[in-house]
């Protein structure tokens, strides 16, 4: 009787109690907020002026954030057709239309995560930044009509080649002009030094998250994708602040460790793969598991990367925030887009890219205008695409991405 194989399996980072707790205060703080009447809430994009609005006393709270757990939790299919039923397309953003539904709805999976939170925070103020996408100012200001909250953003430049001294000056403005109106709403004035002292907390946060993320360059690597996008929870929800800096100083130290003493993510990593656009919030651990079974590591990311902010000064905070958010790769052109990831290969050595071809989000959907073909050409290495998105599982076919997936890790087999 042969022996049967054994499956490989999940190597546990121990830093994952810690980053559990920091996600966890991060929501019990603004619950206990809404309960004691302070501090004031803000709702900010992703990579809206965070650090500005800590530096004036805000809790931040991220509705993306709050979409990609509706997503991982796959509850966002309960909730997208609510949205559509009030006029907001199931072609836009799955994580606009799942966040509202859900708001319609009265629920939040959080209420099953933490104890006696019930419901999102109530916002003081909404802050977007259209770097993303213009679906986050849709967003916002659907709460701002609906809640009568003041709804202020920046609007970005789209498609931008070298950041250069004309944008990074335009958005600079257009941040200090938020401030008279957010210490209206705080009650009190900015103080420039506080925002120094986040602005270079934020900084070093980025440094240390992309340290943590370049330890994949290493082989084999320590980390995955995979990791990444649940790792990456306190860079997103709590840059600017000591909490993360001290979370990402725990996590690094681990996954040098591991190049140390040869532990690899991947058991018998044989095939390196970079992964382009969003997650399929509610398929990360069958995804995991099937590169994880292929010994095939995604070791980079666009996804993952956007959240690491070089730019950021604390000598010259309101320039270097600006130059740092339009900097964002989605917001760049193609041509920046594929110097980006030349570099990445460069850095990660894959041999193979994943293009992830996300319904409802064209702006980090980076396949449908030949990139796919030109990065063949200059990189020399294959790459393939699969359907699906960010949180709407009607638009994914597992056994079709599957199938690809084998084929396209037979592909990069035979190039050994």
């Amino acid at each position: 009787m042969a022996e049967e194989k054994k499956k490989p399996s999940f190597k546990k980072i121990m830093a994952a109690d810690a980053m559990k707790k920091v996600m966890a205060n991060h929501f019990y703080d603004l619950n206990n907020a809404v309960k004691a009447g302070g501090p004031k809430i803000a709702w900010c994009t992703s990579v809206g002026p965070a650090e500005l609005l800590r530096a004036m006393g805000f809790l931040v709270y991220f509705p993306e954030n709050h979409g990609a757990v509706l997503g991982a939790t796959r509850t966002a299919m309960d909730y997208i057709p609510i949205a559509n039923a009030v006029g907001y397309s199931p072609e836009i953003c799955s994580y606009l239309t799942s966040d509202v539904g859900a708001y319609l709805k009265g629920e939040t999976p959080l209420s099953k995560q933490y104890k006696e939170i019930t419901s999102v925070p109530k916002p003081d103020v909404l802050v977007y930044n259209t770097n993303q996408c213009r679906d986050v100012k849709d967003w916002f200001q659907w709460y701002g009509r609906r809640l009568n909250v003041p709804c202020v953003g920046i609007e970005t430049f789209r498609n931008i080649g070298d950041v250069g001294a004309d944008e990074v000056k335009a958005i600079s403005a257009q941040i200090q002009e938020l401030v008279p109106t957010l210490e209206k709403i705080s009650g009190a004035k900015l103080d420039i030094d506080k925002l120094r002292e986040v602005v270079g907390l934020s900084r070093r946060c980025s440094d240390l998250w992309k340290a943590v993320l370049e330890t994949a360059a290493a082989i084999p690597s320590p980390f995955t994708f995979f990791d990444g996008t649940i790792h990456m929870g306190p860079a997103v929800v709590a840059r600017g602040t000591q909490e993360a800096v001290d979370y990402y100083e725990l996590l690094l130290p681990e996954l040098k460790k591991r190049i140390a003493d040869g532990v690899s993510a991947v058991e018998g990593e044989k095939h390196r793969i970079y992964w382009d656009g969003m997650p399929v919030w509610g398929k990360l651990r069958e995804l995991s598991t099937l590169f994880l079974e292929q010994q095939a590591c995604v070791v980079a990311s666009t996804y993952c990367n956007s959240w690491v902010f070089t730019a950021l000064d604390a000598k010259d905070p309101f320039d270097s925030m600006a130059r740092a958010y339009t900097e964002l790769f989605i917001v760049r052109s193609d041509d920046a887009k594929e110097k980006y990831i030349e570099r990445m290969r460069e850095l990660f050595k894959f041999d193979g890219i994943l293009f992830h071809d996300s319904k409802t989000c064209p702006n980090n959907s980076n396949n449908r205008y030949g990139m796919p073909q030109r990065l063949a050409e200059k990189l020399h290495i294959p790459s393939v695409v699969i359907h699906g998105d960010l949180n709407d599982l009607r638009c994914y076919s597992e056994e079709q991405a599957v199938t690809q997936i084998e084929a396209f890790i037979e592909q990069l087999e035979g190039k050994k």
